[in-house]
């Protein structure tokens, strides 16, 4: 999972319109945003800070771009701390809501052991204070190296939401996912403001959810979901389904067809079939992505 370094940003160029009288369309390219970067796995902007983006490195790094420019300085240097390599490493980084005013902010990454941990730390503003570190979650992970989620991210609830992989090797041989007493294979939701809160899990039958996000404009939630070696997948619920106990099928299921067939569902959740899915055969699993309703793309 070595990134090239790049971030490249997708511009949408319309094109002349043809003497036939149809109507313009847009065509989408890529562009060069911003270089000089090691294994970039996640961006992300808080509301708070127009003009701002941070860049997550696979290898323990955060980096800050201002106004298209990289700072030299990074935001927070954990490498001491984390196993980077392959699906390994710091994953994914998320801001309170209320980070203009409390400096809180979370990180996903693999320990030196392998194991998924997520660690709040405080910034001054400007910079992440490493020895303010407090660990919200440890789970173990140290059998196989792979699938190991890494979305962190806050819902329209105002909870801090984590997605984790089934622990790894192929076709979750732990049987993770549908097992509620392991935290592998999991969409799990903590309150972090409140003391002694506890991480609830609001979904189960996840097979790796690399990336998850919601819809600013209904709080759907989608979940991309990556297949074992047919099928790729994205799940959605709206928010009256997010309220309930969802389990997303896998290992019973892979996409909407059958994987192990002596197995059946654990009954405790809702059975949810994908909305979307995409032959594996395609070259690329599923990473997520954006609800967009933006004017320079109108299709």
């Amino acid at each position: 999972m070595r990134g090239f370094g790049v971030i490249l940003a997708l511009v949408a160029v319309a094109l002349p319109t043809v003497a036939s009288g149809t109507s313009q369309r847009s065509q989408l390219r890529l562009r060069p945003f911003v270089s000089g970067l090691d294994s970039p796995v996640y961006v992300i902007g808080p509301k708070s800070e127009p003009g701002k983006l941070y860049v997550v490195e696979q290898p323990g790094v955060i980096r800050v771009i201002v106004n298209g420019k990289l700072r030299a300085q990074p935001f927070l240097d954990i490498r001491s701390r984390v196993t980077s390599g392959g699906e390994q490493g710091l994953l994914s980084v998320a801001f309170h809501p209320n980070y203009k005013k409390n400096h809180r902010f979370f990180v996903y990454f693999n320990d030196k052991t392998g194991d998924v941990r997520v660690f709040e730390f405080r910034s001054n503003g400007t910079v992440g204070l490493p020895n303010t570190a407090r660990s919200l979650l440890r789970v173990n992970h140290r059998e196989f190296s792979n699938h190991n989620g890494g979305q962190l991210q806050f819902g329209p609830d105002g909870r801090l939401y984590a997605g984790t992989g089934d622990g790894g090797s192929g076709g979750d041989p732990h049987n993770h996912s549908q097992n509620l007493s392991s935290r592998l294979g999991k969409l799990m939701r903590l309150n972090v403001d409140k003391r002694g809160a506890k991480w609830q899990i609001v979904g189960y039958g996840l097979r790796n959810p690399w990336r998850f996000s919601w819809d600013r404009a209904t709080r759907d939630l989608y979940i991309g979901d990556v297949g074992q070696g047919n099928w790729e997948e994205v799940d959605a619920r709206t928010p009256a389904q997010q309220r309930g106990l969802n389990n997303y099928g896998w290992r019973v299921y892979e996409g909407r067809s059958r994987y192990d067939r002596g197995q059946q569902p654990n009954p405790r959740g809702t059975l949810v079939f994908p909305i979307v899915t995409y032959s594996h055969s395609e070259g690329c699993s599923i990473t997520g992505g954006y609800v967009y309703r933006g004017k320079a793309v109108p299709s």
